[in-house]
């Protein structure tokens, strides 16, 4: 058996980037870690019924995505870990989603994009040290698409490894980037797709909706030209694939759990907040990189179910 640590800015960014992978090594027997950094506070809220949520200024969102969090580790059968969390304290977290760049929350006095690097990367370090993971996931230095609690998370992370002796340095450390190839290959999937896969009746039904009975939202399929995330790179620069259609299903079950921030459509579609439709796949794909230079390790490779410590 090996340990994977997986760090991560907000509750759900772990099942809609690492879904299948961490559903893929915990069924191969792996032991699975998610450190979380912030709560979330700052999330747009999707289903009517919760929308008291968004923006409450007694911060009550974050608690609230602390149990989706909750269940959707439960559900991929992962180890939760708040950046941090102080039990007897009552605290959850220790830092606070900064929201947008430019946004007030950035502001705020414990707002994570601000937090002081060597401090924020201790602490990350003492959870490395606690869990001793083989590998060690995180994102790029665009933070997948430019959040910036996101580009702190890497940042954090980095600092983290940096801090650590060599004897508690993590054998393996990879970003998650997604091939070109794939991410053309899925929005031409979405254009010809059956219009029942991208219903969202059947998911809106099950939400609270409150008074007045809303329609289900609308998807957007996005066309083939618009602007990839500045993590989508080409295919040469992906080491790592981890290739698994069996994961899926547990990755869409962990999604119905952040039920705040995610719409599952289909077994195939889902959705943010921002309505646009995303192809659910059982594919994902990561650079190993040395811990101390992020440099690449190794070539692109070809998909496989070897995960990522194969």
């Amino acid at each position: 058996m090996s340990r994977l640590l997986f760090v991560h800015a907000h509750p759900d960014d772990e099942t809609l980037t690492c879904g299948i992978a961490m559903a893929h090594h915990v069924a191969r027997g792996d032991e699975v870690h998610v450190l979380t950094c912030t709560l979330g506070e700052e999330g747009e809220v999707i289903p009517p019924g919760l929308a008291h949520l968004e923006g409450d200024p007694d911060d009550r969102l974050g608690p609230h995505r602390h149990g989706e969090l909750t269940q959707a580790l439960e559900r991929i059968g992962a180890v939760m870990h708040l950046l941090g969390a102080d039990d007897a304290a009552g605290r959850l977290s220790l830092y606070r989603d900064s929201g947008m760049a430019g946004s007030a929350a950035a502001a705020h006095p414990h707002a994570f994009a601000a937090a002081d690097l060597d401090v924020a990367g201790a602490l990350v370090a003492d959870v490395v040290r606690e869990v001793r993971p083989d590998v060690v996931v995180t994102y790029d230095d665009h933070g997948g698409y430019g959040h910036p609690d996101h580009i702190q998370t890497h940042r954090v992370t980095r600092r983290a490894l940096e801090l650590l002796g060599p004897a508690d340095r993590p054998a393996r450390v990879y970003e998650i980037l997604t091939p070109a190839g794939w991410a053309r290959e899925d929005r031409q999937w979405l254009r010809a797709a059956d219009p029942a896969l991208l219903d969202t009746s059947a998911w809106w039904s099950q939400q609270d909706l409150g008074t007045g009975s809303p329609e289900a939202p609308r998807l957007v399929v996005p066309d083939l030209v618009h602007p990839f995330p500045p993590s989508v790179v080409d295919d040469a620069l992906v080491t790592h694939a981890v290739v698994d259609e069996a994961a899926r299903a547990t990755q869409n079950d962990a999604l119905r759990a952040h039920a705040t921030q995610v719409i599952v459509a289909s077994e195939d579609v889902h959705a943010l907040s921002n309505l646009v439709a995303a192809r659910t796949t059982g594919r994902e794909g990561f650079r190993r990189v040395d811990p101390l230079t992020w440099e690449t390790v190794g070539d692109a490779v070809e998909p496989g179910e070897a995960g990522l410590l194969g």
